[in-house]
C-alpha cells in the first residue's frame, strides 16, 4: 500500500502504529539480508513513540500528520538514543545524544521512525558502501548498487521495507539512488526543509529532502518535514497550499525544455533512448516540448570548486586524527579542498551567480527543464564509481554524477521520477527541474507523468538476486 493510502487507515483508527511496526519489522527480517538497506533498527524506541501516540487525541492532531507511520532515516542524521556511524569507523560505537531538528518535527508530525538508512562514509559517493556496515545491493537485482549516497533509503522503500524515507543530496544523493531503485526522490530547494544544528548552517547546496514510491507520498513526507525553524537561519515558511493538496489539480504546462545531455555529459545510449521516449510523451502534458538548456559548460569546475570548500570545511579536523580510517576517495575531495585559493572560490561563486540569472531568465521561456537523472544504468555493487562512459573517462569519484550535481548548482528544486527500464530490468529516472523555492509545480509535473505510467506498483518489494 502507499503511504498515503496507509496514514488514511491510521487516522481512521483501522490500523494501529503497533501493527505498522509489526509489519516493517517483518519485512525487514525477510529481506535485509539481501539488501542490507536498513542495517540499524530501533523498534523498542518506536513502540515507546507509538504508545506515546496511542495517548493522543485524533482531534488535537494538526492536519498535517502521519499518525504512527513508520519511517527510516538516513545514517547522516542523528536521531535520539540510536547509533549513529555516518558510514565511518571513527563513530562505529557513537550513540546520538539528539535528534536532529527535522526528525524532532517529523516525530512531532507522527512519523515513527523505525531504522537508520546504510550510506557511504560521511556521505561522500552515490555507491553505498562503508567499512562499518558494508555494501547495500538493489532490490531489483541484488548484484547491482541502488546508488547512493541515499542508497539504503531507496532501497528499503523498493523492498517494501518502509513507505517512506528521508534522504539527503548534494551531488545527487537523492535523485541517483532514486533513478537507481525505480522511486521518487525531491531534491528541493535551499532551506525548504530546515535540519540541525549544523556546524555548517549558512551552507545552500546540501539539502534534506523525501524519498517514496510515488509522487503523493512525496508530496506527503515534503508536508510534514517543511516549516522555518530558528535553529537553520534562512529556512523558508510552509506554503499556503500543502503540497498534498496542490496535486489534486495538476495543470497544462507551457513549453517545456528537454536536453538529453545537459550540454556536456556523455550518456548511455540506452539510457538516452528511454528518457528521450519519456520526453517525446511529456507532450501530453504541456504547450510543446523543445530541445533547449542554459550553459553549463562551466558547471564541472564550478561543482567540484564548492564541493571541495564545503567539503574541507566539514571535515578536514579528520585528516589529522583518523586519516588511516578514512577512503581515500574523501581524502582526496578534502584535500582538494585544503589547496583552494580565495580566487578559485570567489570564481566559483560569481559563476554560479551568473548561471543562476541564466536560469532565471530561461525559465521566462519555459515551465520546466527535463533531462536525464543518471548517465548510466544501475551497475555493479562492486565498483566503487563509474570510471568511463562512451569512451569519456573521469580522473575522480565524482564525475559520473554530473547529469544531477549540474543542476545542484542552479539551487532549483528537481525530482527524480521512474520513466522506463533497460532491456536487463532495470529502473531509470527522468529528472524534473522547476523555478527556485517551486516545488510544488515539480511535484505536479512528475505527478502528471506518473499517472499514465504505474512505476510504483513494479517495485520489487522481493529483492531478486540473480541465479
Amino acid at each position: 500500500m502507499t503511504a498515503t493510502e496507509v496514514v488514511a487507515l491510521l487516522k481512521a483508527g483501522e490500523v494501529s502504529p503497533h501493527e505498522l511496526i509489526d509489519a516493517s519489522e517483518k519485512r525487514i527480517s525477510e529481506t535485509d539480508d539481501t539488501v542490507n538497506a536498513l542495517p540499524t533498527l530501533c523498534f523498542d524506541r518506536a513502540r515507546q513513540h507509538a504508545d506515546a501516540l496511542s495517548k493522543e487525541s485524533l482531534s488535537d492532531r494538526p492536519d498535517h500528520h502521519l499518525h504512527g507511520l513508520p519511517i527510516a532515516i538516513k545514517d547522516l542524521t542523528p536521531v535520539k538514543g540510536v547509533r549513529f556511524t555516518m558510514g565511518s569507523t571513527i563513530y562505529t560505537d557513537q550513540i546520538a545524544t539528539h535528534s536532529d531538528l527535522m526528525v524532532e518535527r517529523l516525530e512531532e508530525r507522527g512519523g515513527v521512525v523505525v531504522a537508520k538508512a546504510n550510506t557511504p562514509e560521511f556521505g561522500a559517493g552515490a555507491q553505498t558502501f562503508n567499512e562499518v556496515f558494508g555494501t547495500t545491493t538493489n532490490p531489483w537485482n541484488s548484484s547491482k548498487t541502488p546508488g547512493g549516497s541515499s542508497g539504503g533509503s531507496a532501497a528499503s522503500l523498493a523492498a517494501g521495507q518502509v513507505w517512506l524515507a528521508q534522504g539527503s543530496d548534494y551531488g545527487g544523493s537523492l535523485r541517483i539512488p532514486a533513478s537507481f531503485s525505480g522511486v521518487v526522490g525531491l531534491r528541493p530547494s535551499p532551506k525548504r526543509i530546515p535540519h540541525g544544528p549544523s556546524g555548517l548552517p549558512f551552507g545552500l547546496n546540501a539539502v534534506e529532502g523525501p524519498m517514496a514510491r510515488n509522487v503523493p507520498d512525496v508530496a506527503l513526507m515534503l508536508d510534514m518535514m517543511v516549516g522555518e525553524h530558528m535553529a537553520d537561519p534562512g529556512s523558508l515558511p510552509a506554503p499556503q497550499t500543502s503540497y498534498v493538496e496542490c496535486l489534486k489539480s495538476v495543470p497544462k504546462f507551457g513549453r517545456v525544455a528537454y536536453s538529453p545531455d545537459l550540454g556536456v555529459c556523455p550518456i548511455d545510449p540506452e539510457v538516452a533512448d528511454i528518457c528521450a521516449a519519456a520526453a517525446k510523451e511529456f507532450t501530453n502534458y504541456c504547450a510543446g516540448v523543445e530541445e533547449d538548456c542554459f550553459d553549463l559548460s562551466d558547471g564541472d569546475e564550478m561543482f567540484h570548486v564548492l564541493r571541495a570548500a564545503q567539503f574541507s570545511a566539514a571535515h578536514a579536523p579528520k585528516l589529522e586524527s583518523h586519516r588511516d580510517q578514512l577512503k581515500p576517495e574523501f581524502i582526496w575531495n578534502v584535500e582538494k579542498g585544503l589547496k583552494l585559493t580565495s580566487e578559485d572560490i570567489g570564481k566559483a561563486l560569481r559563476d554560479q551567480a551568473a548561471l543562476y540569472h541564466s536560469v532565471v531568465e530561461f525559465f521566462g521561456k519555459y515551465d520546466l527543464l527535463i533531462c536525464p537523472t543518471v548517465m548510466v544504468p544501475p551497475f555493479d555493487h562492486s565498483l566503487r564509481y563509474i570510471e568511463e562512459v562512451n569512451g569519456q573517462k573521469f580522473d575522480n569519484y565524482l564525475t559520473w554524477l554530473s547529469m544531477t550535481y549540474l543542476l545542484t548548482n542552479t539551487a532549483c528544486p528537481t525530482i527524480s521520477v521512474p520513466c522506463g527500464f533497460t532491456k536487463d530490468g532495470l529502473p531509470v529516472g527522468l529528472q524534473i527541474m522547476a523555478p527556485n523555492s517551486r516545488e510544488d509545480i515539480a511535484l505536479q509535473a512528475a505527478y502528471a507523468y506518473e499517472r499514465d505510467h504505474d512505476f510504483a506498483s513494479q517495485v520489487p518489494i522481493m529483492p531478486r538476486v540473480p541465479s
